[in-house]
This record gives C-alpha cells, sequence and structure tokens, in this order.
C-alpha cells in the first residue's frame, strides 16, 4: 500500500551509537535481562581517530567488562608514560595501586571498538549496524523522545528497503560522538563555557613500533619555532606506531593553525632512523574534535540519556576519552536497571533524573579542576616553565601523571593520592 509506514519496533532501551559508551552500556544493560537495541551507522571494523593508547584506568574498565587483555589476543602491553620536553626524557612508570592495574594497553580503535559491540551482542544486545539514525520520536503528549527514525537503504539491515524504520523504548541513550546528531535534534547543544581539543594522528611505518612505553611530547618544535600543543608517539607492536598531536582552545592558536601542516613540521626534526616521513606513511593523517569536562548538558533532557564524547567525558587534563566512555556506560546502565524496575512512572523517572548528580559525584570536581589546568597550559610561556622546572624531578612527573590521568587510590593512598583527592575535594563542582 502506498505510504504505508511499517510498525515500529520495540525494546527496553535503544542505544545509538557502538563506540566504546554504548557498546559499554548496552553490555551491562543486557547482563541485567533487558531488552536493548544497539544502533551503528557504521559496519564493523569501522575506523576512528584515537591515539589508541589506554591508560590503567581504561584496562580496568575492559577487565570488568570480561574482554581477554592478554597479549596473545593482540593487546599489546606498556609500563607507562615516557615524557619529553625542554630537552630532557624521563620515563615515569604507572603508579601501582589497589584501584587500578600497573599497566597500559595499545590496540587499533578498529580492532577495539568491534571488540565491545560484540561483547555487547554476545551478552544479548541486538546490534544493528549499518543504521543512520535521523532524528527523535517524540511522544506527542509530553515531547519527550521514546524512540528514534533510522534512515532507509544505505545497505543496511532494514527488511523495509528504503522505507525509514522507527524503533520505540522505554529509555533512548545517546551514545553517537562528539556530534551527536541525536542531541543537537533534541536541542542540546555543546558547551561554549567548557574545553575542546582537536587531535590529529596518523601512522607509519617504524622500527619505534615496539616499545613498552607510551611517548608524550610537552613541545613540539618546527627548527627552533616552538609550536602550539602536544604531541605523542604509541607503539602498535605490529610493524607501525600511531603519531599525532592535539591542541587546546585555550590555545590562541586553536582555530587558525593547519593541524596536517603542523605534525609534518613536527616529525621533519626526528631522526630518520625512526622512519616518520611520508613514504612510510600507511594510513591519511585524520582529526577529531574531544568533547571535554561535560561540554553538553544535561545529561538527561526529555527522556534522553547522553554517555561518552556525546555528553564530553573527555579528560581536560590529558585528552583521554575511552576510559570515560566505558565509566560512563556502566553508571548509566546501573541508573537505567534500577529505573525501569520501578513500578510506577513517577518513579521510573525519579531514578532517570539522578543520572547527571551520578556523573557529577564521580567526575565533576576532577573535571572543574581540569578546566583550571586547561586555561594555565594554554599559556605558552607558563606550560614551557612548568616542562622546564619538572623534568628533572622523578617524584614531580609521578605526581603529575597521577593527577593527569586520574589514577589514585581514594582510601590508603600514599601522600601524593591523598593530595589530589584533597585538591578535587576543594574544587567547587557547577552543574
Amino acid at each position: 500500500m502506498t505510504g504505508h509506514t511499517p510498525p515500529a519496533e520495540e525494546a527496553d532501551v535503544i542505544v545509538v551509537g557502538a563506540g566504546p559508551a554504548g557498546s559499554t552500556t548496552a553490555f551491562y544493560l543486557a547482563q541485567a535481562g533487558l531488552d536493548v537495541l544497539l544502533l551503528e551507522k557504521s559496519h564493523f571494523p569501522r575506523e576512528k581517530v584515537c591515539g589508541d593508547g589506554l591508560t590503567p584506568r581504561a584496562v580496568k574498565a575492559l577487565v570488568g567488562m570480561g574482554v581477554d587483555v592478554s597479549e596473545e589476543n593482540g593487546w599489546v602491553r606498556n609500563k607507562g608514560l615516557r615524557v619529553i620536553g625542554s630537552g630532557k626524557r624521563m620515563e615515569v612508570p604507572w603508579p601501582e595501586l589497589s584501584s587500578y592495574p600497573g599497566y597500559g594497553l595499545v590496540r587499533t580503535r578498529a580492532d577495539f571498538d568491534e571488540t565491545l559491540a560484540r561483547r555487547a551482542e554476545k551478552a544479548g544486545a541486538r546490534l544493528l549496524e549499518g543504521q543512520t539514525v535521523t532524528g527523535p520520536v517524540l511522544d506527542d503528549r509530553t515531547d519527550r523522545i521514546k524512540g528514534v527514525v533510522v534512515a532507509g537503504g544505505h545497505g543496511g539491515a532494514s527488511p523495509h528497503g528504503g522505507e525509514e524504520r522507527r524503533f520505540v523504548a522505554r529509555t533512548v541513550i545517546a551514545a553517537d560522538g562528539n556530534s551527536s546528531r541525536l542531541s543537537v535534534s533534541m536541542g542540546l547543544r555543546k558547551r561554549d563555557d567548557r574545553p575542546l581539543g582537536v587531535a590529529v594522528r596518523t601512522y607509519y611505518k617504524s622500527p619505534r613500533h615496539d616499545d613498552d612505553y607510551l611517548e608524550s611530547w610537552l613541545d613540539l618544535w618546527d627548527g627552533d619555532r616552538l609550536l602550539p600543543g602536544y604531541g605523542w608517539i604509541f607503539g602498535m607492536g605490529d610493524g607501525t606506531s600511531n603519531v599525532g598531536l592535539g591542541l587546546l582552545n585555550t590555545s590562541a592558536a586553536f582555530g587558525h593553525t593547519d593541524y596536517h601542516a603542523m605534525l609534518r613540521k613536527w616529525l621533519a626534526g626526528m631522526p630518520a632512523e625512526w622512519g616518520f616521513t611520508e613514504e612510510n606513511r600507511t594510513e591519511p593523517i585524520r582529526g577529531a574534535a574531544l568533547p571535554m569536562g561535560f561540554n553538553r548538558t544535561p545529561h538527561y533532557y526529555r527522556g534522553l540519556l547522553l554517555a561518552g564524547d556525546a555528553g564530553g567525558m573527555v579528560n581536560p587534563f590529558n585528552g583521554e576519552g575511552i576510559a570515560y566512555a566505558m565509566e560512563s556506560g556502566e553508571i548509566l546502565a546501573r541508573t537505567v536497571i534500577q529505573a525501569l524496575s520501578r513500578s510506577r512512572a513517577a518513579q521510573t523517572e525519579r531514578v532517570l533524573a539522578s543520572y547527571p548528580q551520578a556523573l557529577r559525584n564521580e567526575y565533576g570536581a576532577y573535571y572543574a579542576l581540569g578546566r583550571q589546568f586547561v586555561k594555565l597550559i594554554g599559556r605558552p610561556g607558563l606550560m614551557h616553565f612548568a616542562t622546564k622546572h619538572s623534568m628533572n624531578r622523578p617524584k614531580l612527573m609521578g605526581f603529575a601523571l597521577k593527577l593527569l590521568a586520574n589514577l589514585t587510590d581514594p582510601r590508603d593512598g600514599d601522600a601524593s593520592d591523598r593530595l589530589i583527592n584533597g585538591l578535587t575535594r576543594l574544587v567547587p563542582n557547577p552543574k
């Protein structure tokens, strides 16, 4: 029949986006027995711009999901962070803590994201790939989201050919990344009072691929000219190195920089034997935004819950997003599980509405401290001074690593743990 709209397909929860946040959320929801629909616009394996380095915080989240992170299963372990700045270098091991493992990992995002998505699928989530969500389905009476519309065609899994599909659920979650089309369609836009970063990266065939430290460059040089931002080199263990750089919007150069040219200028000063040359480049240079410090709020709005980059969960101190995407996904899943167990709609709503506060309790003060840090390092002179006077102080660098990577024991930690935990308690935690 012409103009016939297929009936909406139903689930308990719809999760839009099968990145680390969405897949982690779907995993825990499905484990609890909920009917979860996980919608991904691409097909796995698919690429994402990332440094591919995982801190112990991310490792803990992976282990919590039962992921096999052994080297036999393709994961490359690292001992800590090698810091290079002011003409000096220092290797800072990951701290030994009861709260986190003492090692990090490296894995390409193509492999990593698919691993988590398949883990969610194995737990019982219904993963549909090639599904482009074009907008919300709203309740006519309350104007709250109750589902999503998915574009037809595009070679997706739709049995309806080129027709739109409609999915409805008791709860809808946006885990669709920094741009979060679903959030924007609901009227949630990014906050201008939160930091934003830009990262570019590519891969090179290099003898440095087998490195047991993640490497961070605190100052980037083009000859005798100091470039804005920071750089990294992460050995992938497969004959290539992930090489990239990042820049914060607190830098005067933000938005006025050719990032591809900046990467090439920085690498031009590297030793020739490292192989970071155009003929050894194996992938295009790609860039992405880093949404930091809760740069889209509220995290619960008209029935929609935000996780990961959609809610700006990236750590302002170090640009790490994966650990916080996974952790926020778990916090969100626990909230939804409890909410949907309530017998009355008002009770369910009360539990769902507690999610933003749960995030603030977990990250709010730390991110507020991070936002102040970002303002300071946006001043090149101050950043250069701090680098110069900390590179020959191992204890100070060990403290900085704990602070920047958010790695402390909350109780029974050492003096540095107590100092960092105390600092975060002193910082106001605004909404």
